[in-house]
């Protein structure tokens, strides 16, 4: 989450109209994350969330990812859930951006992941796949392997300001994943973005899971590999093996990898660590000044690509 765009009280009022939600008591932007404008919203109605969607998204896309959340709150999924107006739909424009309202999730997200929150993720993120799995319409993942190395050439030398000699050490990842991508694991609904702040716990419990704007028609496998890499690190960067274990119990308590998933694991938890820092690079170098968002270092998803290039078994990630 994050603030580009800024939303006066006029246009706040008059966007409200087309909604039952009572009147406005409180507005405030929310500036963690990088992709799109959020604002905490509170009405006499409750509280939820208000979106403009920036950068990335594709307004294409967004009824597929409004119908998304319907189907897998339908499901059982804990989710936040789009808010219609009057006239039945979800999605309207503010500020020249397109826009929705969506229901508050009670909890907070884990600044300090222990092992009972992998255990908790791996299961709902299982549980996630399963409930997706009949979410008929496709889309593909816009920031998968074909879009790596295009991301890498838009960087250009900027890469060298960050590490002397990066660009070179990137093309030569790049390559190597890209050489080594399976092609036949199963594939379904995926989250691809499913970090700890897009998980909220509450009573010792998971309590839902938000932005699920890079959702997207991959490999399931994929997804566990974005959450070994966003929840299995330590702050120092060294690989925490039984988080990982715990992870993946979890996971498997509702889904069982099948073989070829297992043996694809290192590589897809490179091309993950790759995809975050490609993405992670480019908002480095090119975020405007000025907006309220937090920029993320690059170098912390060098590292962990680094440990992965070392790895080339599914049993260094914990079973």
């Amino acid at each position: 989450m994050a603030v580009y765009t800024d939303v006066s009280d006029d246009a706040l009022a008059e966007f409200l109209t087309g909604y039952d939600l009572g009147t406005l008591v409180a507005f405030r932007g929310i500036a963690e994350g990088v992709e799109n404008s959020n604002f905490s919203l509170r009405t006499t109605a409750g509280d939820f969330i208000l979106t403009l969607y920036e950068r990335r998204v594709d307004p294409a896309d967004l009824p597929w990812f409004v119908g998304l959340m319907q189907h897998l709150a339908a499901r059982g999924i804990d989710c936040p859930l789009p808010v219609c107006g009057r006239d039945g739909e979800a999605l309207r424009r503010l500020c020249g951006r397109p826009a929705a309202i969506t229901t508050f999730l009670p909890g907070v997200w884990p600044r300090r992941v222990q092992l009972w929150h992998c255990r908790a993720l791996g299961e709902a993120l299982a549980r996630l796949h399963l409930a997706g799995a009949d979410y008929t319409p496709e889309r593909p993942n816009a920031l998968g392997p074909a879009a790596w190395a295009p991301l890498l050439a838009r960087a250009g030398d900027g890469a060298d300001t960050l590490l002397p000699g990066f660009r070179d050490a990137l093309h030569d990842a790049t390559h190597r994943i890209l050489q080594d991508w399976p092609h036949t694991l199963p594939r379904g609904t995926i989250h691809a973005d499913l970090f700890p702040d897009n998980v909220f716990f509450l009573n010792d419990h998971l309590s839902g899971l938000i932005d699920f704007y890079f959702a997207c028609s991959d490999f399931l496998a994929y997804d566990i590999a974005v959450c070994i890499n966003a929840w299995c690190f330590e702050p120092d960067f060294a690989f925490n093996a039984t988080k990982a274990r715990a992870l993946l119990a979890g996971y498997q308590s509702a889904r069982p990898l099948a073989a070829e998933e297992k043996s694809a694991m290192p590589v897809l938890a490179r091309g993950a660590a790759l995809r975050f820092l490609l993405t992670r690079l480019y908002d480095w170098l090119n975020t405007p000044e000025g907006a309220l968002v937090v920029r993320k270092n690059p170098l912390d998803y060098w590292r962990r690509l680094r440990f992965h290039l070392g790895i080339d078994n599914f049993d260094a990630y914990g079973l």
